[in-house]
């Protein structure tokens, strides 16, 4: 079992029990899956720029990154509908709570000027997602080896029904809040 996991059975179930007052263990709410998502608009001019992002984002969560399509076409980018612009992984389980502790404790570290994150990245429905500028933070990726710094968006999904839970959760879990 996982470090962060172990905490969240062992010390977060019980604080939300008391805080919020539920009446089962099975409504304390819990993180489903975290989203690790990519865009690349450069890969329609520079199809090597995909490959690398595939290849960075799979060293990142340490899971097969799938590349996105695009949904329409838009002229005004010279766009076409089905053009890969983008990769993305869905972390679950033990690989999402081994992830959610790296970026927690070693990546969120290694930003330069870090203050915490602002509370206004949940969307009311108990869901958060964070974006990153450079995405070299992670001690996975090689700083000579990347040709360009990307960006990174990362989206997790709760079961909570309000913000106020969700924060709670992550706040105990040891995500870095400003406040």
């Amino acid at each position: 079992m996982s470090r962060l996991k172990k905490k969240y059975c062992e010390e977060v179930v019980p604080a939300m029990i008391k805080e919020f007052g539920y009446k089962s263990i099975m409504a304390v709410p819990r993180i489903k899956s975290t989203v690790l998502n990519m865009g690349l608009g450069e890969a329609i001019q520079n199809i090597k720029i995909l490959d690398s992002g595939v290849e960075e984002l799979t060293q990142i969560s340490g899971q097969k990154a799938v590349i996105t399509r695009a949904k329409k076409s838009i002229a005004g980018f010279k766009l076409r509908q089905g053009m890969p612009i983008g990769c993305m992984v869905t972390l679950r389980r033990d690989k999402m709570f081994d992830f959610l502790d790296k970026l927690f404790n070693i990546a969120f570290a290694r930003v330069r000027d870090f203050r915490g994150l602002s509370d206004k990245i949940f969307d009311g429905r108990g869901n958060c997602t964070i974006g990153i500028k450079e995405h070299i933070i992670f001690p996975e990726i090689d700083y000579d080896k990347v040709e360009k710094m990307k960006g990174l968006n990362i989206s997790i999904v709760t079961t909570a029904k309000t913000d106020s839970e969700c924060v709670f959760l992550l706040k105990y879990l040891g995500m870095p809040f400003r406040n």
